[in-house]
């Protein structure tokens, strides 16, 4: 099976090599994600394999439930047992056999094409994001009013009633960025210096590029890490994910100042699930939340994602997917994704789920930032909740240690560093109700609910 992870997005070639990459359809890897019922996987399995004749590969017969990258790379049918879903490579006449199992309503849900995925980083006028394929007609509409019937409708119907009321008393932005002498500014609006919580005991995973586990900034601190990338160690070389983890976990006292880490406590979850060019696939993203769910992390940060078409319904395997997580105590956040200035997109695959807190952008006087997406479909797709993203310091790679970058994907951390310490501020409170705690604690802003949701994520 061809690899997707250093892939262009729907270019159909690796740019590794002279030899065409067959997509079924542009940014998709030719594979498809199958979505299983729970509480019937194992029969759900044994009609997958009598349809296909494939040999299954679970991610149950890994250790922490870490699939090797071997098997994500070859196998032709893999399971990840936690998540109820399979990744398989399979002929035109077994997709028609696997749509017909799914449209009959037994232990098969649902099938998708599988998506290549990126980072989410402004750079000059440059978004790295591939496009996501149009819907395939499986439907996924039908998961969105239950949800918004929950957390997602009931906050941000309570926010535009709190905006609308005269009453209301905002807070003024600031004329001009602050002094970031000591603190970074995003530390400073989000009041994370204030907090006496460090997310201590708290398991923060971050699915990025890796993490530079030499940094000097880290030495002593709890990291476990784990590549979900075929050839490639979870060592980043890219820079990216080093960035992302040093804004959600970064330390108190770094060793040049400011300090630009929120959790600098928490247990450190690094899971490689883009490639050094900075690409991966719907299964190194589930490879990672199996593996960060098996290991008991309280929060997912993901700022990575697919673009999507306005009106384009969310995916209903990783809404699933989300859903379960957060039944096992696990929230995930993730990146809103950018768009080119002067534009106006909808939230990027996968943060456009329901059950997926999607993270946009302000910058230092906390107005919308240009590039980030705005929740404009009634198809899930909302904002839920704004962070600093615009000129954000963080850590990098060696030999530089530091860098200033924008994006949602800077914005995403800060509202995951936040969320570990509100996990060790309420020990009983997780999945759901941590979301539920950031949102009601949120800034409310003088701006539009589809542009930022609750408003500024702020510290306990």
């Amino acid at each position: 099976m061809p690899s997707p992870y250093k892939a262009q997005p729907g270019n159909g070639q690796d740019p590794g090599s002279s030899e065409p990459v067959d997509y079924t359809l542009p940014g998709t890897t030719g594979r498809y994600l199958v979505l299983l019922r729970q509480d019937a996987k194992e029969e759900g399995l044994r009609e997958l394999a009598s349809i296909t004749g494939m040999q299954l590969a679970r991610s149950a017969d890994f250790a922490d439930a870490a699939v090797d990258t071997a098997t994500l790379n070859s196998a032709q049918a893999l399971v990840f047992d936690n998540l109820a879903v399979a990744v398989v490579d399979i002929a035109p006449d077994q997709l028609q056999a696997l749509s017909i199992a799914a449209a009959a309503e037994g232990p098969i849900l649902a099938i998708e094409p599988e998506r290549i995925v990126s980072i989410i980083q402004q750079t000059g006028s440059t978004v790295t994001a591939p496009v996501m394929p149009a819907p395939n007609g499986n439907g996924h509409t039908g998961l969105a009013l239950d949800y918004l019937l929950g957390y997602r409708a009931a906050v941000e119907h309570l926010c535009e009633q709190a905006l609308a009321d005269s009453a209301v008393q905002k807070e003024p932005s600031p004329a001009t960025a602050p002094d970031e002498s000591q603190l970074t500014w995003g530390l400073q609006v989000t009041k994370v210096a204030e907090s006496r919580f460090s997310g201590a005991g708290i398991r923060v995973a971050v699915l990025d590029t890796g993490f530079d586990q030499e940094h000097p900034d880290f030495v002593g601190r709890s990291i476990t890490t784990r590549s979900f990338i075929s050839g490639e160690t979870a060592q980043d070389v890219h820079g990216h994910g080093t960035h992302c983890i040093g804004t959600a976990c970064g330390p108190l006292q770094p060793s040049q100042l400011p300090r630009y880490g929120v959790a600098y406590r928490a247990e450190i979850f690094a899971g490689k699930v883009l490639s050094n060019q900075g690409f991966g696939s719907d299964s190194s993203i589930l490879a990672g939340i199996e593996w960060a769910i098996s290991n008991g992390c309280a929060i997912i940060s993901m700022s990575l994602g697919a673009n999507v078409s306005p009106n384009q319904s969310f995916s209903q395997v990783f809404e699933t997917v989300a859903r379960r997580a957060l039944n096992a105590g696990t929230l995930i956040i993730a990146a809103a994704g950018n768009h080119q200035p002067g534009t106006t997109v909808p939230v990027s695959h996968p943060a456009n789920c329901p059950s997926i807190l999607a993270v946009a952008a302000v910058d230092a006087n906390l107005n919308v930032a240009p590039f980030s997406n705005s929740g404009i479909t009634n198809q899930g797709g909302q904002i839920d909740i704004a962070g600093p993203g615009v000129a954000v310091r963080s850590s990098w790679p060696r030999p530089q240690l530091y860098r200033t970058i924008s994006g949602t994907s800077m914005a995403t951390p800060h509202v995951a560093g936040i969320a570990a310490l509100y996990a060790e501020a309420n020990p009983d409170m997780r999945g759901g109700t941590l979301g539920w705690l950031l949102l009601q604690g949120a800034r409310r802003l003088d701006l539009a609910t589809r542009d930022v949701g609750a408003g500024l994520v702020q510290a306990p």
